[in-house]
């Protein structure tokens, strides 16, 4: 059984095709982003040299809001799975986060 732990935002702080960090409890920094109505949250860590993605506050999508994308070396990751798909950490894989978006309009962090 998937217990909630923490509510992390409400669905209405994070704007289609944009993402918005946050801190959690446990001293992590994650960002949500929301593409078609549906919410996807990673570990705010590039997989390359395991730096913080954004450059400016909360601006994690590329220009076009199409791709997540690092700012130091430009990689790309897709929305949906994470993916990198260019860029110097090739193959590689943001870290998911498993959030559960409630009836009340909160976004939850689930806890395994």
């Amino acid at each position: 059984v998937h217990k909630m732990s923490e509510k992390i935002a409400m669905m209405e702080e994070i704007p289609e095709r944009e993402a918005r960090a946050f801190d959690t409890m446990t001293g992590d920094t994650i960002f949500i982003t929301q593409r078609d109505g549906a919410f996807y949250a990673y570990q705010n860590l590039c997989p390359h040299l395991q730096t913080e993605l954004e450059f400016l506050e909360n601006q994690f999508l590329d220009q076009d809001g199409e791709y997540i994308q690092c700012s130091t070396h430009g990689a790309l990751f897709n929305v949906e799975t994470g993916e990198c798909t260019s860029g110097p950490c090739l193959g590689d894989t943001l870290e998911k986060v498993n959030i559960k978006v409630h009836s009340d309009g909160g976004i939850y962090i689930i806890e395994d």
